[in-house]
C-alpha cells in the first residue's frame, strides 16, 4: 500500500523539478523508486508466509474434517447404509469436504486481503481527496446488492449440482461392482444410456450454475472500469480548478483502484466458494448430526464367555418394514454348537446379526452370560465373534493380508494354519505369488467357494469366543465341506459356534438344532431327534440323502 504514495510522490519531484538541481531530483527519484522496489519484495514475502500458513491449515481442516466423517460413517448402523447409497456417501466425503476446505483456505485468506486493502485504501484516499474517495466508491453498493442477489441463486443452483454429482458417483460406482452382471446380461449398451443421460442432466445443471458465477467477473470488471473513469474525470476536473494540487494524486488513485481491482473481483469467486461450501456443510452435517442407532453403552471391559440366550425376541427391519422374528426363544452353553435351518426369508440371518448387534430386538431380550447384550461393551463384544458372512467380502488387499484381516499380528504360520483347516491352503499355493497374490475388488480374483473358505480363514484365526457361520459352505463341494466341518469341530472345541446353513450335513454333528419359518421357531433338537419327528428337518434330509447317498450325510 506505500507504492501509490512514492507514485504520487514521483509526480511531485517532476512537477517541482524547477527549484530542484538534478542531482536532487536523481536522489528523490532513486529514494523513491527503491522504497516502491522494497515495499513489493516485503509484499511479496508476506504474501508467500500468509499462503504457507491459510492454505496448510485448510488442508489440516480438509484432514480432520475427513477423518471426522469417516469416523461417523464407522459408527453408523447397518440401518443407515441401507437407506443411503456409496457414491453418495463418497462424494460428501470427498466433493463436499473439499468445498469446504476452499471455503477454509482461498476464501478466508481473500477474504482478509479484500478487507484489509480495502480499508487501508480507503483511508489513504480519503486523507489526500476526500470529494473524489466518495465518487470513486459510488459503485461498491451496487456492487454489493449485485453480489447478494448472485449468491443467493449460487447457494440454492450449487445445492443441485451437489446432488448429481452424488447421483453420478453412485451411478458408476453401482456399474463397476456389477460390471459381471452388465456383461452378462448384455446390457452394456442401456447402461450407456443411462449414464449418457445422467450425465446430460448433471451437465446442464452445472452449466446453470456456471452461468450465474460467470456474472460476476464481467461486473467487477465493469464496475472497477467505471471507478477509474471517475477518477479520471472528476479527478482532472478538480485539478483544473485547483482542488488538487498534483497530478500526482489522480495517478494515485488510478493504482489505488487497480490494487482494488483483483481483490474486488475475487469477491464473487469468494461468494461463490461461500455459498457452495455452506451447501456442502449442510450435507455433511446431515450425517454427521445422525445419533447412531447402535451404541456402546458400556466404558469398562465386559467378560464374554459365550452363553447366549435368547428370551422372546422379535424383530423389524425398518427399511422394509418385516418382521423377520417372533417370540425367538433358545439358549446356548459356552463351547456348545447350535445350527440353525430354514427356508429362505425365515429369519436365520438375523439372529447371527443380533448375536454381534449389528441391530437391536424390538422386544424380548438377549443376554450373554446372564447379562443383557446391550450392557456389554461393544468392543469387546465384537472383538470376541467371529463372523463369515453368507456373502463373503474380502478387500483388495493380498491374501495373507486378508486373513489376517482377522488378527492383524498373525504370523505366517497362523495364517498358512487357518487357510489349511478352511481347506483353502492348496488353491493359494497355486497362484503365482501365493499368499501374497492382491485380490481384485471384492475378491473377484477368486470363485465363490475360495472367497468363502478365506472368509472361513479369517474368522477363525482370531480364536474368538463365538463363532458365527451364516451359510458359508454353499459354494463349495460336498467333499470339500465334510473336510472343512471336520476341521471346524476340532477347532471349535470349547468356543460357541452358531451354523446357519440349508444343508443337513452342516448341522448334524451340532449339539442343539433350531429350525426356523417364517420368523418362528417350528423344530428344536438333536440330529438324532428330529430325524425320527415329521417335519422340515426330516424332510429336507432325506431330499440331500438321496441326492447325495447316506455315505455323505451319516
Amino acid at each position: 500500500m506505500f507504492t501509490p504514495r512514492y507514485i504520487r510522490r514521483i509526480f511531485e519531484i517532476i512537477e517541482n523539478k524547477a527549484g530542484l538541481e538534478e542531482t536532487e531530483i536523481r536522489a528523490e527519484l532513486l529514494e523513491a523508486i527503491l522504497y516502491i522496489i522494497g515495499a513489493a519484495v516485503i509484499a511479496g514475502i508476506f504474501t508467500f508466509l500468509m499462503r504457507q500458513t491459510i492454505i496448510n491449515v485448510s488442508r489440516y481442516i480438509e484432514y480432520d474434517l475427513k477423518n471426522e466423517v469417516y469416523a461417523q460413517y464407522q459408527k453408523l448402523s447397518l440401518n443407515f447404509y441401507k437407506k443411503n447409497r456409496t457414491g453418495d456417501l463418497m462424494n460428501r466425503i470427498s466433493e463436499d469436504v473439499g468445498r469446504v476446505r476452499m471455503y477454509a483456505g482461498p476464501a478466508i485468506m481473500y477474504s482478509i486481503n479484500t478487507v484489509t486493502l480495502f480499508v487501508i485504501a480507503l483511508i489513504y484516499m480519503f486523507n489526500q481527496a476526500p470529494t473524489l474517495t466518495l465518487y470513486t466508491v459510488i459503485p461498491l453498493p451496487i456492487l454489493s446488492v449485485i453480489i447478494y442477489k448472485l449468491s443467493k441463486e449460487i447457494h440454492k443452483r450449487s445445492t443441485i449440482v451437489q446432488e448429481y454429482l452424488s447421483k453420478l458417483s453412485t451411478f458408476t460406482q453401482e456399474s463397476f461392482s456389477g460390471i459381471s452382471v452388465i456383461k452378462a446380461y448384455n446390457i452394456e449398451p442401456k447402461t450407456s444410456a443411462d449414464f449418457d443421460a445422467l450425465s446430460t442432466t448433471s451437465k446442464e445443471k452445472q452449466l446453470h450454475l456456471v452461468s450465474v458465477q460467470a456474472l460476476f467477473f464481467p461486473m467487477m470488471i465493469l464496475l472497477i472500469g467505471t471507478s477509474n473513469l471517475l477518477v479520471i474525470y472528476i479527478g482532472g476536473m478538480q485539478y483544473i480548478n485547483g482542488e488538487i494540487e498534483s497530478l500526482g494524486t489522480i495517478a494515485e488513485f488510478i493504482i489505488y483502484v487497480n490494487m482494488l481491482t483483483w481483490p474486488v473481483a475475487t469477491v464473487g469467486w469468494v461468494t461463490s466458494i461461500v455459498q457452495q461450501a455452506e451447501a456442502s456443510q449442510k450435507r455433511i452435517n446431515e450425517f454427521l448430526k445422525i445419533e447412531p442407532e447402535i451404541k456402546n453403552n458400556v466404558e469398562g471391559h465386559t467378560e464374554i464367555t459365550g452363553d447366549i440366550t435368547f428370551k422372546n425376541v422379535s424383530f423389524t427391519y425398518d427399511d422394509t418394514n418385516i418382521q423377520a422374528l417372533k417370540n425367538v426363544s433358545f439358549e446356548i452353553k459356552a463351547g456348545e454348537t447350535l445350527a440353525i435351518l430354514g427356508k429362505t426369508g425365515s429369519g436365520k440371518s438375523t439372529i447371527l446379526d443380533l448375536v454381534g448387534r449389528l441391530y437391536d430386538v424390538d422386544s424380548g431380550e438377549i443376554l450373554l452370560n446372564n447379562i443383557k447384550i446391550n450392557e456389554h461393551n461393544l468392543s469387546d463384544l465384537r472383538s470376541n465373534i467371529g463372523y463369515v458372512p453368507q456373502d463373503a467380502f474380502l478387500f483388495s488387499d493380498s491374501i495373507k493380508n486378508n486373513i489376517k484381516f482377522g488378527k492383524e499380528d498373525a504370523t505366517d504360520d497362523e495364517v498358512i494354519a487357518a487357510a489349511k483347516n478352511a481347506q483353502v491352503h492348496k488353491n493359494i499355493t497355486k497362484f503365482n505369488k501365493g499368499y501374497n497374490t492382491v485380490l481384485g475388488e471384492r475378491g473377484i480374483t477368486l470363485s465363490g467357494g475360495q472367497k468363502q473358505r478365506v472368509s472361513i480363514a479369517r474368522a477363525i484365526i482370531k480364536s474368538p469366543k463365538i463363532l458365527l457361520f451364516d451359510d458359508c459352505l454353499s459354494a463349495v463341494d460336498t467333499e470339500t465341506e465334510e473336510k472343512i466341518l471336520k476341521n471346524l469341530f476340532k477347532i471349535t472345541k470349547g468356543k460357541t459356534t452358531i451354523i446357519v446353513s440349508h444343508r443337513v450335513s452342516s448341522a448334524k454333528n451340532a449339539d442343539k438344532i433350531i429350525v426356523l419359518e417364517d420368523g418362528k421357531i417350528v423344530q428344536k433338537g438333536s440330529h438324532e431327534t428330529l430325524i425320527d419327528v415329521n417335519g422340515y428337518y426330516k424332510e429336507l434330509y432325506l431330499k440331500q440323502l438321496s441326492e447325495t447317498g447316506e455315505s455323505k450325510i451319516n
